[in-house]
C-alpha cells in the first residue's frame, strides 16, 4: 500500500537529534520541526517520570510501508512507548498541490498516484502550506482571493531543503512558516491553485501546499451561514 500520510512526531526536546538521525537513516529527507511544551500537571509529570515538558513537533511524510519500518525503529531505538518520551501518529493526506512538490516531499518513497484520498462524509479539509519564513501574508492574500476566510501561522525549521534544487531548480530557506487554513472541499482546489500560482515556487514564498481530511468542525457556524447567504443571493 503506497498511500501517503503526514507523520507527526512529538518528543521531548533533548531527544530531537536522535529522532532526526533515525529519520535520516530511514531516508525521510524532508522534515519540519516546531518547538512547543507539554501541558501535563505537576502531579501527572511525577507519575509518568517526566522531568522536562519542553517538546519538539516534527512533521514528515511516509507511505504505509515506510511507516511500518519507522514505527518499529521508534519503539526499538527511541523507546517511544516509555511514558514521557513522546508519541508519533499518521494522518492520511487528501491531496498535494503539484507533481514536483509530491516528489520533493516523498523523495526515496514510492507513492500511488491517482484519485484523491477522501474520507467518507468529510465536507472540509485542513490546507497546510509550507512557505519561506516571512511570506505568510503573500500566501494568505492568494488564499483569500480564492475564498479562504483566514489562517493560522506557526514557525518551523526544515531539514532536507538542500535537495530542493534537484526538484525545483531553486534553493529553499530552512526557516519556514506553516499556514493552516480550514476550507470546504469545494473551495480547496481553487485555493491551492491560487497559492501555487501566486505564492508557489516561482515566487519568493516558495510555497508547497497539501490537505488533510477534517471529519468535523465547530466554530465555523457564522462563516457557513454567510457562505449560504452568498450562494442564495
Amino acid at each position: 500500500m503506497k498511500k501517503l500520510s503526514l507523520l507527526i512526531s512529538i518528543i521531548v526536546r533533548d531527544r530531537l537529534p536522535e529522532l532526526l538521525a533515525l529519520y535520516e537513516g530511514q531516508e525521510l529527507a524532508v522534515n519540519l520541526i516546531s518547538l512547543g511544551h507539554g501541558t501535563a500537571t505537576n502531579e501527572t509529570n511525577g507519575l509518568l517520570g517526566l522531568e522536562n515538558t519542553e517538546k519538539a513537533v516534527c512533521f514528515s511524510f511516509v507511505n504505509w510501508d515506510k511507516w511500518k519500518v519507522v514505527k518499529r525503529e521508534l519503539e526499538r531505538r527511541i523507546q517511544i512507548d516509555v511514558p514521557g518520551t513522546g508519541i508519533a501518529f499518521t494522518v492520511p493526506l487528501a491531496s498535494i498541490g503539484g507533481r514536483r512538490e509530491l516528489a520533493f516531499l516523498t523523495q526515496h518513497q514510492s507513492v500511488e498516484r491517482g484519485e484523491e484520498q477522501l474520507m467518507q462524509g468529510t465536507k472540509r479539509e485542513l490546507l497546510m502550506v509550507i512557505s519561506n519564513q516571512g511570506y505568510s501574508e503573500m500566501v494568505m492574500d492568494a488564499a483569500r482571493g480564492a475564498g479562504a476566510a483566514g489562517g493560522t501561522v506557526i514557525h518551523a525549521r526544515g531539514t532536507g531543503m538542500q535537495s530542493a534544487e534537484r526538484f525545483f531548480g531553486v534553493s529553499l530557506a530552512s526557516e519556514k512558516d506553516i499556514i493552516y487554513i480550514v476550507t470546504t472541499r469545494e473551495k480547496k482546489n481553487q485555493i491551492m491553485s491560487e497559492i501555487m500560482q501566486k505564492a508557489g515556487m516561482n515566487s519568493p514564498a516558495k510555497a508547497i501546499a497539501f490537505t488533510l481530511p477534517v471529519t468535523d468542525t465547530v466554530g465555523l457556524k457564522l462563516l457557513e451561514e454567510e457562505n449560504a447567504s452568498e450562494e442564495e443571493a
